[in-house]
């Protein structure tokens, strides 16, 4: 396959030095992607450039990455309004480990001879001093080329360390090392990346007579110009402990129709005959949004597991389809309460249900989702009282067998009206 045709038709091709193209047509190519641990997850953000490398690998060539335990304790300046906090060794130990874990669920590291390889460039900077990277790294890039770069243009007013102006020539020296020791040939990454990515081929041209190129993919937006990546809670992260499978899922079920097909082919491996199919049962029937689905169960199942896409599937369907007690049984706490965030909530002492309540009594006076006894009545003789989505008559008891996670009790008003009572 055509690694550059491949990122054309996906729209993930934003730069490249010339001669690119044909370097990689001639030959198997080590190329590398660079990623900053300032945290122990990578999160969706990342996701655009760890695609790059996984169909960088599928077709054909060599990918490394590159989990950046010495630039993390300077900090990027691109992208960036203010200094970033430094972060202590054994943090950034901590969080390299983290993101290789998750980097091995997309590359392949066992594949022969296009095997992906996972480096960290704290390995080869510790041992450098100061005065050695200064001689041998810092008299062939100028003052004026490194003025010259967008990452340090933009922070000249606001003000920008000498630690971070010093990151371009820092990167740069990743990419002669790897270049040297491995014959890695490429460098890429997000188009905010350009300038200190083509730090490192000038470096490499001066320093040497190898050959070096580059390539960036475009930053992702969303179609109404807010930022990819981000929800009312922040950061989307890989990592299910910080955003859950639920969430994770319904972050790309909830994207637009136009992002969606965006969307898909970048962070999919999906082929063009696959995606269009998709697209044009999309666009026979819009409201099933089919492209939606489609990718929200190739990343789901990518980044965590089919058992947890189901189970998101499972947990959407409580809210927007139909759903059984013994699905909302099956949900863990935290599922439920984010399936449940922002809708009314009573609290409820639990030596009240031993005895059991009747459920007129719970819906009039103890919870008053109901404003009277016989609102209540009238509610359930008309069908419209679900408790823990499951019909009820009047002769219902609520007591602790009603019980979900041993805490929780949903009611349900009608089709969309929903009360969590908490039991403590």
């Amino acid at each position: 396959m055509n690694f550059i045709e491949e990122l054309k038709w996906r729209g993930m091709l934003q730069d490249m030095i010339p001669g690119t193209e044909e370097q990689l047509q001639k030959e198997m190519t080590a190329g590398y992607v660079g990623f900053d641990p300032t945290a122990d997850s990578l999160h969706v953000g990342n996701l655009a450039a760890i695609m790059l490398l996984k169909h960088f690998q599928v077709c054909g060539h060599k990918p490394f990455a590159l989990v950046g335990g010495a630039t993390g304790m300077v900090g990027d300046p691109s992208g960036k309004s203010a200094e970033r906090k430094f972060l202590d060794e054994n943090t950034l130990r901590h969080n390299q480990e983290c993101i290789k874990q998750q980097l091995q669920k997309f590359l392949d590291f066992s594949s022969g001879e296009n095997a992906a390889v996972i480096v960290n460039n704290y390995d080869w900077f510790k041992d450098i001093s100061l005065l050695d990277f200064l001689r041998d790294a810092g008299k062939n890039i100028t003052i004026s080329y490194m003025l010259a770069k967008d990452s340090v243009k933009n922070r000249m007013e606001t003000g920008l360390s000498f630690t971070e102006f010093s990151y371009q020539l820092i990167q740069g020296y990743d990419f002669f090392h790897l270049n040297e020791k491995h014959n890695c040939k490429l460098q890429m990454g997000g188009s905010d990346q350009w300038g200190n990515i083509t730090t490192g081929t000038e470096l490499i041209r001066r320093k040497s007579d190898r050959e070096a190129f580059a390539l960036t993919g475009p930053l992702i937006t969303k179609s109404d110009g807010t930022k990819f990546g981000k929800s009312e809670g922040g950061n989307i992260w890989l990592d299910a402990k910080k955003t859950s499978p639920y969430q994770f899922y319904q972050f790309w079920l909830n994207s637009s129709d136009v992002d969606a097909l965006k969307y898909i082919k970048i962070f999919t491996t999906k082929s063009k005959e696959e995606i269009d199919a998709i697209a044009g049962e999309h666009n026979t029937d819009p409201g099933q949004r089919a492209l939606q689905k489609a990718l929200a169960k190739a990343v789901t199942i990518t980044v965590h597991s089919e058992e947890d896409y189901n189970r998101a599937v499972e947990a959407s369907q409580i809210l927007f389809g139909k759903a059984t007690e013994e699905t909302l049984r099956n949900l863990s706490e935290q599922d439920l309460l984010e399936i449940f965030v922002g809708v009314p909530r009573s609290s409820v002492a639990k030596d009240k249900l031993s005895q059991g309540i009747s459920v007129i009594d719970f819906l009039s006076e103890v919870t008053k989702v109901s404003a009277s006894k016989g609102e209540a009545r009238r509610s359930i003789q008309g069908n419209a009282i679900a408790i823990n989505k499951a019909k009820v008559n009047e002769t219902k008891s609520i007591d602790d067998s009603d019980l979900i996670s041993d805490k929780y009790i949903l009611i349900q008003t009608g089709k969309k009206n929903y009360h969590l009572v908490v039991v403590e």
